[in-house]
């Protein structure tokens, strides 16, 4: 699967849930993770990060929102339960995506939400646990860009194959002008 993705949290204030989250970012290939002004201890995750993420994954911690640094092209992406965000099943997800949930008992702050690209939600009646929100989030991204073959219609009937990659010509690539490497 081409491109990479970050999950975050802002404020969240229970150890559990971030490392339950910080495991399931760990298992789904996340390429960091990062949390805006945690009030959880970190250290208290590990009760519920049992595959200790923060040895196999970065982790960046920032104090507010501003000092949130990604990398260049990464659109940041809030998960928030509004009428205004984009239903999670109808959502493109971008190929470079920071995913950013907010506190237990809150929402991620408006400083937040004006820096995020894309607002998107889980179609749910209430909202659900942080840790959740995360895999369900990362599940869909492996879904709808992950390259799995197709379902079948009939539950009974044996799923298609994915066809064999098929690689094209070699193609050789030339420095441009102005690049680091031309000079």
């Amino acid at each position: 699967m081409r491109g990479y993705f970050a999950i975050g949290v802002e404020r969240i204030s229970k150890p559990m849930n971030m490392g339950s989250l910080m495991r399931s970012a760990h298992a789904f290939g996340a390429s960091f993770f990062f949390a805006v002004a945690p009030e959880a201890g970190i250290r208290e995750t590990r009760h519920s990060d049992t595959a200790d993420s923060g040895k196999h994954l970065p982790f960046y911690l920032y104090e507010n929102i501003g000092e949130l640094a990604l990398p260049r092209g990464c659109a940041l992406v809030g998960v928030e339960l509004t009428d205004d965000a984009v239903d999670l099943p109808s959502f493109h997800h971008p190929s470079a995506a920071a995913y950013i949930f907010g506190p237990e008992r809150g929402s991620l702050s408006e400083a937040a939400r004006s820096r995020c690209a894309h607002m998107v939600k889980i179609p749910t009646k209430f909202c659900v646990n942080v840790g959740v929100a995360g895999a369900i989030v990362m599940y869909d991204r492996l879904l709808s860009r992950g390259g799995f073959a197709r379902r079948p219609l009939n539950p009974r009937a044996d799923g298609e194959a994915l066809p064999p990659h098929v690689r094209g010509a070699q193609r050789i690539r030339r420095p441009r002008p102005g690049d680091a490497e031309s000079s």
